[in-house]
Order: C-alpha cells, then sequence, then structure tokens
C-alpha cells in the first residue's frame, strides 16, 4: 500500500535534492538566539511563511526528458512516458529562492520548547556533532575547524540553520533574488535587536554564511551547472528511495538500486519511517522522538558538514599511481588513471558504475552508446541505459574483481554484499539487502569554493562539499556507516583500511599504511594491484546536527505553544 506523505507539511529539501533540481547555488547562516527567547520565536515566526514545503510545483523551463542531461536519469523515463515525476498535485510554481531551516538541540532549548519535549530527543542529537567526534573519526581535524564552529559554545553557539538555494543566471552567477532573500534575513536579525545573531567566522575569510556553488561547465546558453565534485568525480546516483516518495509508476523505477533487494530478488522501497519521523521504519516501529508527535512527525534531523578536499593531493596520487600502474599493466598513463579513480570510487569519472562497465573499454563503448542514442533522441535506449546505473548488485562479485570491496561506493551502500547466504547457489535463498536496509541516508548537499569559484584548487584553498545525511536516527543510520564502514573495514575483510576517498589516512604508523587491494581474476595472468600510501584526501571542517522540523512543529516552535503532554 502506497504512503501518502502531507508534502505541505514536509520541509522541500527533504523529498528534493535542490541542488540536482535547478538549484545550482546556495547560502548556510548559522545563527544563535540570546535572551529569554521571545525574539527568537518572532524571528522564526517571521521566516514561517517563507519556508519552501515538498508541496508540488510547475516548472515551465524544464527540457525535454531524458536528453536535457549528460547522464539520463530514470525521473526522466517516467515523464517521457506521459507519468508524474513527483506525488501529489501541482499547487505552486517554482521558486527562484528556497528557504529552508532547521535547529540544534541547544537551539531548541533556546527557544523555550518544553523540557520535557526535549528529553525525547535522541542522545547523539543532544551531544551534537563535535561530542561525537571520535565516533566519527573527526578528531584529528578539530584544531582545522571553521571557527564558527571550533567557537560553537556559550554566546556563539549554533542554533540554527538557514539555507537557501537559488537558481543561476547564464554567466554562472546566483539569480538577483538570493540577495534579496539575504537581505531580508539580515533584516529579521537587526529587528531583533541583537536577540537573534548571524554568526560570522566560516572558511578562511571568517565570513556570516557558507556560499555553495555547484562545479560549472560551458554550455550551450552559458555555463551549467554539472554533478562532479572537486575531484572530478560525478555524484548523485545513488540515494535511497522510500515508500511516497515518489508516484507508483516512477516508483517501481526509481525502487531498481535505489531501495532495498528483497529476498526474491525483486526491488521495493525502503520504509518511510527511515527518513520521516511519524511513520514505520524497517524494523516496523515508530523513531523515537520528542512529544508531542504533532512535534515530530513528518520531520526528520540532518548531519550537516563540511568536508574539504585535497584536490592537489587527490591529482598527484592519482598519477603517481597512474604511472606505476600503466608500467605494470602495460597500458596508456590516461586508461591508468581514469581505471584507479573508478577503482577507489565504485564508478567511472561519469558516473557510470563498474558493474556496468567493468574495464576501460567497456566503458568507452558504454560512453559512445551513450552518444549515440542521445544524438538520435533514441528514448527506449536512453530508458535502457538510465537502468544501468543503478541496476546491479555484488552477488557476483564478492571477490572485488569488478569492483573492490572496498571502495567508496560498496562502503555507503553494500547492498547484498553483507547477505550471510549471499554465496548460495540459489540467488532466491538469501535475504537480500537486510542487513543494509537500516544504514542509508539520503544525501544532501553542494560543492563549495574550489577554481569554479575564484579557488587555487591547492590543498590549501578553499575547496570541498557541503555534506547533509538525511535520516530519522543519526546513530544508526548515519553514524554507523561513518565510524563502521568509511573509517573502518571489517565487514568488507579490509581490516583497519579506511574508505580511500573519505576515511582517515594517518601517515607514519607502523602498523597502518591507508591503500586500497584491487583485486584480479585468479588464474587470468595479471597481478593484483595495491593502491598503498593514501593521503588525506578529504577533512572535516566542522558541522553539527539539527532537527528539521516540520510546518506543523515550525508553529509550535515559533509561537511557543508546544505542550508535551
Amino acid at each position: 500500500m502506497t504512503t501518502l506523505l502531507d508534502l505541505a507539511d514536509i520541509q522541500g529539501g527533504i523529498l528534493r535534492a535542490y541542488g540536482r533540481q535547478g538549484f545550482p547555488t546556495a547560502r548556510a547562516f548559522f545563527l544563535t538566539v540570546r535572551g529569554d527567547g521571545t525574539e527568537g520565536r518572532a524571528f522564526v515566526e517571521g521566516l514561517r511563511p517563507l519556508v519552501t514545503t515538498a508541496a508540488r510545483w510547475k516548472d515551465p523551463e524544464r527540457g525535454e526528458a531524458l536528453v536535457r542531461r549528460r547522464a539520463p536519469r530514470l525521473k526522466d523515463v517516467a515523464r517521457a512516458e506521459g507519468e508524474a515525476d513527483y506525488p501529489g498535485e501541482v499547487t505552486l510554481v517554482k521558486p527562484k529562492v528556497t528557504l529552508n531551516l532547521a535547529f540544534t538541540f541547544y537551539g531548541l532549548l533556546a527557544l523555550g520548547v518544553p523540557v520535557r519535549t526535549l528529553r525525547g530527543m535522541p542522545d547523539e542529537f543532544i551531544d551534537g556533532m563535535a561530542q561525537r567526534a571520535e565516533i566519527l573519526g573527526d578528531d584529528p581535524f578539530l584544531k582545522k575547524r571553521d571557527p564558527v564552529w571550533r567557537d560553537s559554545a556559550g554566546e556563539n553557539r549554533v542554533h540554527i540553520v538557514v539555507m537557501l538555494n537559488a537558481q543561476m543566471e547564464a554567466d554562472g552567477t546566483p539569480v538577483a533574488e538570493l540577495e534579496i532573500e539575504t537581505q531580508r534575513l539580515r533584516d529579521l536579525c537587526a529587528a531583533s535587536g541583537g536577540q537573534v545573531v548571524l554568526l560570522s567566522g566560516t572558511g578562511p575569510d571568517g565570513a556570516d554564511f557558507q556560499e555553495m556553488s555547484a562545479v560549472l561547465a560551458p554550455g550551450e546558453h552559458g555555463f551549467a551547472a554539472t554533478n562532479k565534485e572537486h575531484f572530478g568525480l560525478s555524484d548523485g546516483f545513488g540515494d535511497p528511495v522510500f515508500e511516497g516518495q515518489f508516484p507508483p509508476a516512477l516508483e517501481a523505477l526509481r525502487v531498481i538500486g535505489g531501495g532495498k533487494l528483497m529476498p526474491d530478488q525483486t526491488w521495493a522501497p525502503l520504509a518511510t519511517g527511515e527518513f520521516l519521523l511519524g511513520y514505520p521504519d524497517e524494523g516496523q516501529e515508530i523513531p523515537g522522538a520528542a512529544m508531542p508527535i504533532e512535534f515530530s512527525r513528518n520531520g526528520t534531523f540532518m548531519a550537516y558538514r563540511k568536508l574539504h578536499e585535497n584536490v592537489e593531493s587527490f591529482a598527484t596520487y592519482i598519477r603517481q599511481q597512474g604511472e606505476r600502474y600503466a608500467a605494470i599493466h602495460g597500458v596508456p598513463q590516461a586508461e591508468a588513471e581514469a581505471t584507479l579513480r573508478a577503482k577507489l570510487v565504485g564508478r567511472w569519472e561519469d558516473g557510470i558504475p563498474l558493474q556496468a562497465a567493468p574495464t576501460h573499454a567497456a566503458w568507452l563503448a558504454f560512453q559512445a552508446e551513450l552518444a549515440q542514442a542521445k544524438a538520435a533522441k533514441d528514448k527506449p535506449k536512453l530508458a535502457a541505459l538510465a537502468l544501468r546505473y543503478t541496476d546491479f548488485t555484488y552477488r557476483d562479485d564478492l571477490s572485488g574483481t569488478t569492483c573492490p570491496v572496498a571502495a567508496h561506493m560498496r562502503r555507503a551502500n553494500p547492498r547484498d554484499m553483507l547477505d550471510p547466504h549471499v554465496t548460495d547457489k540459489d540467488p532466491k535463498a538469501g535475504d537480500g539487502s537486510a542487513l543494509v536496509n537500516r544504514r542509508r541516508i539520503l544525501r544532501r548537499g553542494l560543492p563549495y569554493g574550489g577554481p569554479s569559484q575564484g579557488g587555487s584548487g591547492r590543498d590549501s584553498g578553499e575547496q570541498g562539499i557541503i555534506f547533509l545525511a538525511i535520516c530519522t536516527n543519526l546513530f544508526r543510520q548515519f553514524e554507523f556507516v561513518q565510524q563502521q564502514w568509511m573509517q573502518y573495514g571489517l565487514d568488507f575483510n579490509a581490516g583497519s583500511d579506511t574508505c580511500p576517498v573519505i576515511g582517515n589516512h594517518p601517515k607514519g604508523g607502523s602498523h597502518h599504511d591507508p591503500k586500497l587491494v584491487i583485486a584480479v581474476e585468479p588464474g587470468g595472468g595479471q597481478r593484483p594491484y595495491i593502491c598503498n600510501d593514501i593521503p588525506q584526501l578529504v577533512e572535516p571542517r566542522g558541522g553539527d546536527y539539527f532537527f528539521v522540523p516540520s510546518m506543523t512543529a515550525l508553529r509550535l516552535i515559533g509561537t511557543g505553544i508546544t505542550d508535551p503532554t
């Protein structure tokens, strides 16, 4: 039975990945509330009518389905067939700028939410991200955090995050409405008489907001947003699919590789309660949260993380390893480098998974097939190719000869790899992705900095990803994946090896050499290749845990009428 969501009660950034839906620029503002919370609540009430919900809107500027992007998407497959690609009825026109907000535990406390309500919040949310640094592997980088996070205490503690996502002009700059909404936010702060303060200390220049932008590339009509990040890799293919998120026809497509793998090897949507509070989760339970239920229902939790990318180190490492790989395997340098990038991540640099194109030659063939289908506007062929980006399992690649078992993508979503019965000859004898279903997270966010935004592109420059992880249980979902799968390797028979891309790679330890083993088929005449001495590629620069309330809860917070009984 399809779950019907109250879209007008859910904040828009949960169901929509704004960066992939025409909002490639963004700003995040961090605020603190002082005094008795009266002016803070007035601030929330002033913003509440401006909050973007998940209600369906009409986009008059959408391109032709299946041919409007570099890579075909499954949502376009449904639209090309005349099916809806978003739930609900059209009630709005797509805005130029979206606005959403969320609160830390201490933010809710400062706004006067009753303690009887707050004591129902989960421990990890109450602790906050900084107190969980050892669990997350952030402890070596605490001194490198932006000042807004390093100094988040007392009168400078981060209480509220306000996110503005904006459309883009042809020259790559945000639409003028972004500056208008920024000034509106500043005016609301000024009207509080110093009781709601916009915090500075973001980035090396101490700005009072975090600027974000997709990596841009020249297009037919000016600049176009890409799905690249600063390592040159493509992102945004593996988001989970849950009940109620899409209309039935699109859900039937999107669950393939995005939902949960059932024992009979079919795909189904994950339980809504994994991503929205107030609904049953994969354990058939309602995730614990604050009372009354109206305060929690249709809300969720969000981990906000600023992840700095050492772009220079990544490029140097790939070049040096590429020289060695090329010499050992007798291939051109460019092929060696492309192969190593794919093996580290699990996808080729344009997003095509290794399971769909296991070799460099197969990747080039896939690209040619895709280009031919786009040129001919062959929509059936494009639809079939779109499925290959997500429709795969690891049952036939348990040794990792196609995709290394410790590659980033395989760690983030092991699919059926952890099924205790995965080696059984009968594929329907196992449990599918049962051991993974309760570890999924919605991934949102955008890159920041980099050469296209005036950055140097060097390790010392300002570039990376603002990573937003959305789920109903930060401990069971986000923290588990970060600690057990990214910062540890035992589930993948990789010992203490961490994720080759975002894991910690300490130097100087006599018992730890950060590495990735690229296995080969036995008897094939080739030797396994070991990417050893991996440098530190990603470093956290701060963040926190936030509660993303529903519109109902925002009204309760803003008016100060939350009744925990």
